[in-house]
Formats: C-alpha cells, structure tokens, sequence
C-alpha cells in the first residue's frame, strides 16, 4: 500500500473467528447475532436476531415499521437480495403533498413538514416481514429464540451511548412534542444521559407477539391494527391502513454482478443504486492505474472525485422503481459506456452537465454484516428512514413508524412522485466481493446518498491499495453530488490542492456512518471490523465443542472411537 505521507491511524481492531462473526453498530445488537451462532443457528438466525434487537438499542435508526435490503449468500453459492424496502400506500397520490419550492434546497419538503413528521410521513413497511421470511427461509432456529435477545433488551433495558443520547439532544424539540415520545426518551425534558438505563417494556410485549405470531403480528395482527389506529388519529391522519400492511410483500431480486480487477462485485439491483453505480464507478477506474497514484494522492482523489460525480449524474437520469422506471442496468454496467463516461471527466471531455440535484435519503440507518462457519454470509441495510423515523410512537406498541414518504417527490409528473405502491431509490450498499466464486469481502454502511460512493472506495482501498480489511473501512473519505466536494478531517492535507484545482472543499466530522465488514481468509478464519463512525463492534466465535466422546475425567472416556459410534478418535487430543 503506498500512502503519501500516512493520513489516518485506526480506532478500532479487528477480531477473527472461524465459527462465525457477527458485526452491527452497537455492541448488544452484535451480541445478539453471537448468542444465535453460540446457539448452534446460523447466519440468518444471527442477522435477523442482530435486527431485531437494534430496534431496541438504536431505536433512532431502525425498527420493524420500516425498510431496507438484505443481501444474502447461501452456502451453495446462491445470491438473493430480499427487497423489504417500504412503499406508497394504495390511496396515496401524487397529489398528497403541497409543495413548498420547485427548485432549490427545498424542492423536496411539504407544506407543514407533512412528508417528513407524523402519521402523514408514514409509508408502508418492510422490515419485519423481510427479516422474518429471511430467517424461517433460511435459518435453523425457532423464529421465538431469534426474537428473544430483544424482547429482554426491551424490558430489561441498556445503557445509553453517546450516540443514542446525542441523537435525541438532536432531535429534542419533535420527540418532545410527542408525549410517548417525551416519556421514554426524555422524560425530565431533557435528552436520556450517557449511562442511564433505558426500558421499552411496552415494546418488549409487541416484540413477544413477534415471537409467537411472527410477521403476521404486523402484518394482518393486533399491533398492525393499533399502528393503523394511531396513524388514523388526530386532526392530520395518514394514508397506510390495514389493507397495506396484509397486502405488502417483499421481493426476491437477484443481484448484480460486476468485474474488477479480477474480482466479481455483487450488490442489489434497481430500486437500489450500488449494485449499478458501485460497478459503473469500478468500470471507469479501470482505466486508471490508482495503485500507482497512491491512496490520498492528490492525483487519486480527483478520479475519485470526477468518477463519483458521474456516477451521480446517471443516477439523477435513470434511477427508480423497475415496476414503474425503465432503468438500462445491462447500459450502465457495461464496460464499453464506462470508457464513454471517462471522456465526460472534467479535463478530458469537458465539464459535468448542470443537473438540478433533486432527490432526498436520510443519513440515518443500520448496517450489518454476519458470516456462519457453514459459508452462509449476509449483509444487510435497515432503516426507519429519518432519525426517529415519523417522530412519534405508538402507545399501545411502543413502535416508531417511518417516514420514508419524505423520499418522495412531492410534485407530480416526476420520476419521483407518488404513485401507490412504489418504492423510491435507495442508496444502500449490503456489498459482496468474490475471487474465483468464492467469497472475500462482504460490507455496508449507513449514510443515505453518501453510502454507496464511500463503499465504493473502502473497495478501492482493499482491491487496489492493499489494504487490512480495518484501515479500509476506517480510512478517511470524500463524496459529492457533483457541487462542493466533502472531505474528512484526515483529508485535510490535500484541502487546499483540491481547492485549487477548481473545487469547492467542504471538511466534514465524517462522511456516512459505520461501516462494517468481514473478510474472508484462505485458510478459512473469518476477520469481522468496524469503524469509529458508529458504536460498531465486531465479535468473532472461535474454538468449538468438544470432539465427540471427550470426557472432563480421561479414565471414563471411551477408548476407542468404536465405543462411543462416532467414527473418530476419542478422548484424544
């Protein structure tokens, strides 16, 4: 790896395990996940356990009324991504919203926040329906033993973070206005403190119908008719109804799959941009030899920055629902119209068309990455959209619904607006990356429209600049839409070159949030890290069970293998 000089040191280590790795942003979802392989379950068991019990400790990010993409790799080799994604429901319109701007910062807002606070916000969701039928699919384990980890965080509570207790600081003056809302998370009108201890016990009894009712619970069951109650309530109710969440259904895609450097990159397709942008963007770095360059090289972070930059102009272009947008994957993905997209970087081909930058994610998310000894491997983003989704709470369920309708456009005649049952873009990025059909890396992130440009570089990072699986997801990033251009703080030696090369360099605290990630070695162990964007934390299983016919007393053991019918030596080391 050539570095010029050294820009960043890591804040976290890795951990390798051959049993198993588990990694989420917040330590109690990533046990959770461990206890499922500790349990004798395997990748999906852990991944939907993992889920599950971040809707209780990072209740701002995720929860069972919203959406995202699950990436799985079954031990056969098969690739499926669960879209659980969440949708318009069927009486919305494109005419729900009024407007407040035709251009600008605020093309995309409503006229009372509408789209964004409260039960109007609300779209159909995903989540519970997406991990449930990953896990009874996919699994070993009872759904219930899947679901208990956060039914006892729920009700016996955790401890507050920095981060938790930061995002309600944040957002104080919404939670406040909700009275749920106001009694769990700030019940003396003030943020809950790092180390207090927080219980959601009403949520712990919702997470036990879970158990016992799986989906159904939410899907066609009592908390599905007490959510619709309360998003029916009050003077401003909103659209999603019973019909919606019976009728929902997630979709099975298969992924696309791209070619690097010898590598096969495989991700989501359309609704989502990475599988699609992250290949494009590789096609075109193809054409550069950026090992040379050396990673943080002024000459390095213009391609990035150019190439990026594109792959945001196509996605403005040609992104959408494939049930409702012709979206030309075979065209963007080939490494003919690559080449072409080299000729429009600036410098060669001339400067990037001005292209309004409409469009709106939420920065607010989770991501997880788990990986079983059996060659099962999952990577999956969730969300409820915007911190705290809705920004209020059921109080017969303990529940905070979405608000992903703020995702959409809230004029009509776009490739945006609402119709029932679409689904908008999505620029989540639960990444695979194989050698020879086996697999090497699996990761993702949080971060809205700055994920799938920042997994694409933590790509570059491990592919071309030789990278420990660590240093690649903590090292510095930038990003850009095709405006200013962001860079984190270890960046800031390159700031004025960059500047002076035309741009106009923003320094931000971070780009997007945690990454996780696990690599996949050749002699089978399997090395899981997280970074310091998030409270994320990796745990790996090694060691095992004892080989058959092993006793605590040697004299009792049996002495042969035939003696105890395993077929293998026992009592032996």
């Amino acid at each position: 790896m050539i570095v010029h000089p050294p820009l960043f040191t890591c804040a976290k280590t890795p951990v390798v395990g051959k049993k198993g790795v588990v990694v989420a942003n917040h330590p109690m979802g990533a046990a959770a996940g461990a206890e499922m392989l500790a349990a004798g379950g395997n990748a999906f068991d852990a991944a939907a356990a993992t889920l599950l019990a971040l809707t209780v400790v990072e209740p701002m990010m995720v929860g069972v009324m919203g959406g995202g993409l699950s990436h799985l790799r079954l031990a056969s080799g098969e690739h499926i991504v669960i879209d659980a994604l969440s949708c318009a429901a069927a009486s919305m319109t494109p005419e729900i919203y009024e407007p407040v701007a035709d251009d600008g910062l605020r093309y995309m807002d409503a006229a009372g926040r509408r789209n964004l606070v409260g039960p109007t916000a609300v779209a159909v969701p995903g989540n519970l329906l997406g991990w449930h039928a990953m896990q009874t699919r996919f699994g070993k384990l009872p759904f219930a033993d899947v679901v208990a980890p956060a039914v006892r965080l729920a009700k016996s509570g955790f401890q507050v973070t920095h981060y938790l207790s930061g995002a309600i600081n944040e957002n104080g003056e919404d939670l406040l206005a909700d009275p749920v809302m106001r009694s769990l998370f700030l019940p003396d009108g003030r943020a809950l403190p790092v180390g207090s201890r927080l219980r959601q016990p009403v949520y712990g009894e919702a997470l036990e119908l879970i158990a016992a009712e799986g989906a159904s619970a939410l899907h066609g069951g009592a908390l599905g008719e007490a959510l619709v109650r309360r998003i029916a309530s009050g003077d401003d109710p909103g659209w999603v109804s019973e019909a919606d969440l019976r009728d929902y259904r997630t979709v099975d895609r298969a992924p696309i799959v791209g070619r690097y450097r010898g590598f096969d990159i495989v991700g989501p397709p359309p609704p989502a941009s990475s599988g699609v942008h992250i290949t494009q963007m590789l096609n075109m770095l193809e054409e550069f030899d950026v090992a040379a360059m050396g990673f943080g090289s002024l000459e390095s972070l213009r391609v990035l920055t150019e190439i990026i930059k594109i792959a945001f102009e196509d996605r403005r272009r040609f992104s959408g629902d494939p049930a409702f947008v012709d979206v030309p994957v075979e065209r963007l993905t080939a490494k003919d119209y690559a080449r072409d997209c080299v000729a429009r970087l600036r410098g060669v081909g001339g400067p990037l068309a001005d292209i309004p930058e409409y469009g709106r994610e939420s920065a607010d998310t989770t991501h997880i990455t788990v990986a079983d000894g059996e060659g099962n491997v999952v990577a999956a983003t969730h969300t409820i959209n915007g911190l705290f989704g809705a920004r209020f709470m059921d109080p017969e369920t303990g529940i905070i619904p979405n608000n992903y309708m703020s995702n959409f456009d809230p004029h009509p005649g776009h490739a945006l607006s609402i119709q029932s049952g679409k689904r908008v873009p999505t620029s989540m990025a639960p990444m695979m990356v194989l050698r020879d059909g086996d697999p090497r890396f699996a990761l993702g992130m949080p971060g809205g429209l700055r994920i799938f440009p920042s997994v694409f570089q933590a790509i570059v990072n491990l592919l071309d600049h030789g990278m420990s699986l660590q240093e690649a997801v903590e090292a510095p990033r930038l990003w850009t839409q095709g405006a200013e251009v962001e860079i984190e703080p270890a960046y800031g030696p390159r700031e004025d070159a960059l500047a002076q090369s035309g741009y106009d360099v923003r320094q931000k605290p971070h780009i997007g949030g945690g990454m996780n990630a696990i690599g996949f070695r050749e002699d089978g162990a399997m090395e899981g890290a997280a970074c310091w964007r998030a409270d994320g934390v990796a745990i790996a299983l090694g060691g095992g069970l004892a080989k058959p016919g092993v006793r605590f007393w040697p004299d009792r053991a049996p002495e042969s293998a035939e003696n105890d019918g395993t077929g293998a030596s026992a009592g032996k080391p």
